[in-house]
């Protein structure tokens, strides 16, 4: 995958629109950490690892303005600036506290000192992630088989991530590993993540894809067209729940119906032990302009009342494995993934 999601160059955070995308493939600089907040909030880039890597480079970027006498006070306030632009996402408030500690560690130490420490920690989670996916990948290819044709959900690739891709990433993997492997991508609504982000990373990489609307999974499923189904997530309960992007359920009781495998691709970032299960995770509710228009084309009548919940929560009853990059979590999943959260 040429294109990069994120990158720390000369001081810069540099990130790819993904608003923009399949019709402009644009870059922006930002040199300010409110810039780099909003762009996550903005949904300039999303998927929740790459949030992660944002909000951490964002904090990097932010240090700058660390005075000596007040840097504590400063570095709480940058913080807080980052927590409060995604609720649900939970790799973002995961990249918060690497970078809190990072900070308490060394708080007696220089202004100077602080910045080039936040900056490591800011590239080392970048790098971190890059490996955690390709883990991930190898473990889940190791169960997808030759000839599958493999249906997801949303854009979990290398656009959601630092690099690589986490269900993408498994795709990745299988075709690495010389298997004949091709992709249904569902559209996503209302944010259209499948048409305009997954197809477009893979048809980049010349992984044979097939985009289809939301409502014609159940029909593929029906005739035998799906293999399994292969998705992220933005925070795993401890308990196994998924929640990912809205209308993930919906394909897992389809999954669950047709009895086909329904699995899931997150790094261990997004798995939250703090969390119980899926009634305890924060669900993201975005702006209404986001269901009535397409770019500037409104599609709906003025007045309509709007919902758009971003995210839903899978239960942990219909996921027949989690890929980690510590390996494949499979039922009872709240054992398996306190197992491997507790490697050494």
């Amino acid at each position: 995958m040429a294109v990069r999601t994120i990158e720390w160059r000369g001081g810069s955070v540099v990130m790819i629109d993904q608003r923009l995308l399949p019709t402009q493939e644009v870059y922006r600089v930002f040199r300010d950490h409110r810039e780099v907040a909003r762009a996550i909030k903005d949904m300039v880039i999303r998927g929740a690892p790459a949030i992660g890597v944002a909000a951490a480079m964002g904090i990097a970027l932010g240090a700058r303005t660390l005075r000596p006498g007040s840097a504590a006070r400063d570095f709480d306030r940058l913080c807080r600036t980052f927590a409060a632009t995604r609720p649900t996402a939970v790799n973002l408030f995961w990249a918060i506290d690497r970078m809190r500690r990072v900070f308490e560690g060394n708080r007696e130490r220089s202004v100077d000192t602080l910045r080039t420490l936040l900056e490591r920690e800011a590239l080392a989670m970048h790098g971190e992630d890059v490996a955690a996916n390709r883990a991930m990948g190898a473990y889940g290819a190791a169960l997808i088989e030759d000839g599958a044709t493999i249906l997801t959900h949303c854009n979990a690739g290398a656009l959601a991530t630092a690099g690589y891709g986490t269900a993408l990433g498994v795709v990745r993997a299988a075709r690495e590993a010389g298997k004949r492997v091709s992709v249904l991508a569902c559209e996503t609504r209302p944010f259209l993540q499948g048409a305009r982000l997954t197809a477009w990373e893979l048809k980049r990489d010349r992984i044979p894809v097939t985009l289809i609307t939301d409502g014609m999974a159940a029909h593929f499923m029906q005739r035998g067209a799906v293999s399994c189904v292969v998705v992220g997530a933005d925070r795993v309960a401890a308990n196994g729940d998924v929640a990912n992007k809205i209308g993930t359920y919906s394909v897992a009781v389809l999954a669950n119906a047709h009895r086909i495998p329904f699995y899931v691709a997150a790094p261990m970032s997004t798995v939250d032990l703090d969390t119980p299960d899926g009634g305890h995770i924060p669900i993201e509710e975005r702006p209404a302009k986001e269901v009535t228009h397409v770019g500037p084309t409104r599609l709906t009548p003025e007045g309509a009342k709007i919902r758009n919940p971003a995210f839903d929560v899978t239960p942990h009853e219909y996921v027949s494995a989690i890929f980690t990059e510590r390996g494949a979590c499979t039922p009872p999943l709240a054992e398996s993934l306190r197992r491997v959260a507790t490697q050494d």
